[in-house]
């Protein structure tokens, strides 16, 4: 504290002798041993302290825009800190939540989750990661105990809605379609081998994610995107993709048995040796779709665009066709074994989607 006192006082001390010895110095200099009438010469050394002082004033001015930058600086940095820390904080109480045995606490915790990541674009990545393996973990296909859940071979009516039988996991799916509208730099989010049956996933976002050989049977994916999506092998009976986009996805071998695909878009989407037996594709647009060896017997193909689509050694038998139902260039369908029938015209409007928990899905009449 003496040390700055006795510094401001040198400082002082010597603008002090600055503007009282140097304005007379100057002016005699400029003179050159003139003589001078001694009013003038007061006028030129007030001139020139006036000056002294504009100059001091603007060094004062602009030395107090730097400190209150520097200021500004290190407050920023600070908030910076202080903001980061907080979302270390709450990040890591709510990774705690996820381990809870209460399922409430645990949808606290993925709901934390899923805010940190609107609001902190360097988390996003690392959340989105969390999520996808929090459902691989916990919900696992085929079920990890079949007692607890309907395994394999169990009825889709016998099993209960994702967001009944699991509501934190159904969660973290809606938070993750909801998070993928979002850019993000890493693609092919592993979400594979997953129990998602009866799953909740109208209008979710599900571009680039690996569904390779989960199950969905039964979900709703009404105006879902999955588009370039990987569904190899996935099980997708009784699913309803209505309007949803499925462009360019992968779903070889894929079983979509009674499945609901009106006015989806399936361009260049690969199907190859999927089993589409009963599948509803009423007006969908599956131009450049590749169907080779796939299984369309009874499938329901009125007003569908399968222009430019790959039908080799598709099976067509017992599907239904309309005047509508348009065909690659040069392929038969009077030789396929294809049903032509009316054209049901325009479909209604699903202003309201059936509910999941009560919905019930009829037998399948192909065999298994």
């Amino acid at each position: 504290m003496i040390a700055v006192v006795l510094i401001g006082t040198a400082v002082s001390v010597a603008l002090g002798a600055l503007l009282v010895l140097l304005p007379g110095v100057v002016v005699d200099h400029d003179l050159a041993g003139a003589s001078v009438d001694a009013r003038d010469r007061l006028k030129a050394v007030s001139d020139v302290r006036t000056t002294l002082l504009q100059a001091i004033g603007g060094l004062v001015v602009l030395f107090g825009a730097y400190a209150t930058w520097r200021q500004l600086r290190v407050s920023q940095d600070g908030l910076r800190a202080t903001q980061e820390g907080y979302v270390t904080d709450r990040f890591s109480r709510a990774i705690d939540q996820l381990g809870s045995d209460k399922t409430d606490v645990r949808i606290g915790g993925l709901h934390a989750l899923w805010r940190i990541a609107e609001h902190s674009a360097r988390d996003r990545e690392a959340i989105l990661s969390i999520l996808a393996a929090y459902l691989r973990t916990h919900l696992p296909w085929p079920p990890a105990d079949p007692e607890a859940v309907p395994g394999v071979g169990a009825h889709i009516n016998d099993v209960a809605p994702l967001e009944v039988r699991m509501a934190d996991a159904q969660v973290a799916l809606t938070g993750l379609g909801v998070l993928l509208l979002h850019p993000r730099e890493q693609s092919w989010l592993n979400l594979g081998v997953t129990d998602l049956r009866r799953a909740d996933c109208d209008g979710l976002w599900l571009p680039e994610v690996n569904l390779d050989r989960s199950c969905l049977e039964g979900a709703g994916l009404y105006h879902a995107n999955l588009t370039q999506s990987s569904l190899v092998s996935v099980n997708l009976r009784h699913a309803d993709l209505t309007t949803a986009i499925v462009r360019r996805a992968r779903l070889v071998g894929a079983d979509l048995r009674g499945a609901k695909l009106v006015e989806t878009d399936l361009r260049e989407a690969d199907f190859t040796e999927a089993d589409l037996r009963e599948a509803n594709l009423r007006k969908t647009d599956a131009s450049g779709a590749v169907f080779r060896r796939a299984d369309l017997r009874l499938a329901d193909l009125r007003g569908a665009d399968l222009s430019a689509a790959d039908l080799h050694e598709a099976r067509l038998t017992g599907a239904l066709t309309s005047e509508h139902t348009r065909w690659p260039p040069g392929f038969a369908p009077g030789t396929a074994g294809v049903v032509p029938t009316e054209d049901p015209g325009p479909e209604a409007p699903p202003l309201l989607q059936p509910p999941g928990i009560t919905h019930r899905y009829p037998p399948l009449r192909s065999l298994p």
